[in-house]
């Protein structure tokens, strides 16, 4: 520091006049004491991570847009690339598989180096990608198969790190809120990237325009995280600034990992609603528009573009029903948790069990009243919903801060191998089994479509029953992990 008494050259020189205070922030007017504006930077700074929980929500938003883009416009590029039901499914298939592939890379990396420059490159990528797969022509179907799988290792980043920031920045229940406040971005992203695909769809009359949006958010987003979303130490939050970094081998983390009953059986649960929501928010727009068309209520497409109508019912739904299973799972935890100690997974048991009940009422009301379907599709949802941020959270409570990032890629993959990675192919290819004995009919068409949606319900109830194995193990499994943060807290200390 500069202590001379001539500090004409001195850069950290205070100079002080009648009319104001210069300080090194800039001029503090007459009557302002440079305290108030101390207190005014210490206020913002205690709102800076609430800020960078806004900006990685909004980056998760605009992910899931991007995501759901092409379901929303499925039949345009079912029409566009002439393609079938099991071919289309691989669309979903490819990006899932690439997705799932990446999540260990990003979980290593994730533990190991800056999370947020991480997360930046990856939203760049895939938003470059994105946007050239919009200018792909009619005979590359194979080319937009390929850019669907590059999106997916790109996005890959996002979901298995951006979690582990926010658990580093906040605690307890305010880390249950802010994690279900990431996790809204789910249903919100997905159902308005089918807003945004029927959307610019009909407004250009082209569904490649529909490409061309979520890259510019995709910019704007990793531009943000950049310069807003601090880099917290890992486990901070936990251990009041104490750093620490992963001091074992990612083989060792992975053992360690799953030998936890509780995130082995969340993560199986994870599995069934990802199988639900991948098969769901793929089909149902097609499958609701199909059943327009057996009601006389649409035309058959034959031109494009096609009717965008269901998909945009469908996405403004899903926006609704994300916020409100989100806010009714956050209530009823809180409220169940003065109860019982086992109160995240006996709720996200409650919601898979009760959502199978309403997701089947979707089949048997589509054939005469629309209507009833919409209805059961938005109490169905809500229940699936309301477990997304439930299940983050007993993830952060069962693993230790630095294995966190591992453990969030392992459930990311094992959830997307068993559930959705697969699960749109799987439906497609039994659609056009049964629609092959009576092609031509616009009735069987609706119909054999229908019969392969039949099989989510099924899997619904799987999923409850792991959550309800998951209720037997939570309490040791919490209690465990604490004690080890402890120990880890002391050993920290004492170096």
């Amino acid at each position: 520091m500069c202590v001379d008494k001539d500090t004409s050259d001195c850069p950290l020189s205070v100079s002080v006049s009648s009319e104001e205070i210069q300080t090194l922030s800039g001029a503090v007017p007459p009557g302002e004491a440079p305290s108030s504006r101390a207190e005014k930077f210490r206020a913002l700074y205690r709102l800076r991570p609430h800020i960078a929980a806004g900006v990685l929500s909004f980056g998760y938003v605009v992910n899931y847009m991007d995501r759901y883009t092409v379901a929303g416009v499925l039949a345009d590029v079912q029409r566009h690339f002439g393609v079938s039901d099991s071919k289309s499914g691989l669309l979903p298939t490819v990006f899932i598989c690439s997705f799932m592939v990446a999540t260990p890379i990003f979980g290593f990396l994730g533990d190991r180096f800056n999370r947020k420059l991480i997360l930046s490159c990856g939203i760049f990528f895939w938003s470059a990608v994105t946007l050239s797969s919009s200018f792909i022509t009619k005979p590359n179907f194979w080319m937009f198969l390929i850019s669907r799988g590059l999106v997916g290792f790109g996005e890959a980043s996002y979901s298995t790190i951006a979690p582990t920031i926010i658990a580093d920045l906040f605690t307890k229940d305010t880390r249950t809120c802010m994690l279900s406040f990431f996790y809204f971005a789910i249903p919100l992203g997905s159902g308005l990237g089918y807003i945004l695909g029927s959307s610019m769809t009909q407004a250009s009359g082209d569904w490649h325009w529909a490409l061309r949006v979520t890259p510019a958010m995709g910019f704007a987003a990793g531009s943000l995280i950049m310069l807003l979303v601090p880099e917290p130490k890992r486990g901070e939050a936990d251990l009041h600034q104490v750093q620490l970094r992963a001091s074992t081998s990612w083989s060792k983390d992975m053992k360690a990992v799953i030998k936890i009953p509780s995130f082995v059986f969340s993560t199986l649960a994870s599995a069934s609603v990802s199988f639900a929501t991948g098969v769901l928010g793929v089909w149902i727009p097609l499958y609701l528009f199909r059943a327009e068309v057996v009601q006389k209520n649409i035309e058959p497409c034959t031109t494009e573009p096609c009717s965008g109508k269901d998909s945009l019912i469908f996405g403004a739904i899903t926006c609704v029903t994300g916020f409100l299973g989100l806010i009714v799972g956050v209530a009823a935890t809180r409220w169940y948790r003065t109860k019982s100690s086992r109160a995240d997974p006996l709720v996200c048991a409650f919601g898979m069990l009760s959502s199978s009940i309403f997701i089947s009422l979707i089949f048997v009301f589509a054939r005469f009243n629309i209507v009833g379907a919409y209805m059961c599709i938005f109490i169905g949802e809500i229940l699936l919903f309301l477990n997304w941020a439930i299940t983050a959270d007993i993830l952060m409570y069962v693993v230790i801060p630095t294995r966190r990032s591992t453990a969030v890629a392992l459930q990311s993959f094992t959830s997307h191998l068993l559930g959705d990675a697969g699960s749109p192919y799987l439906i497609g290819v039994i659609s056009d089994v049964i629609r092959q004995s009576k092609p031509d009919l616009d009735l069987w068409e609706f119909l054999s479509l229908g019969y392969a949606l039949m099989l989510c319900p099924f899997i619904i109830v799987i999923g409850g029953t792991f959550f309800l194995a998951t209720a037997h193990y939570i309490v040791h499994d919490r209690n465990r992990a604490h004690q080890q943060v402890e120990e880890m807290k002391l050993v920290s200390v004492k170096v």
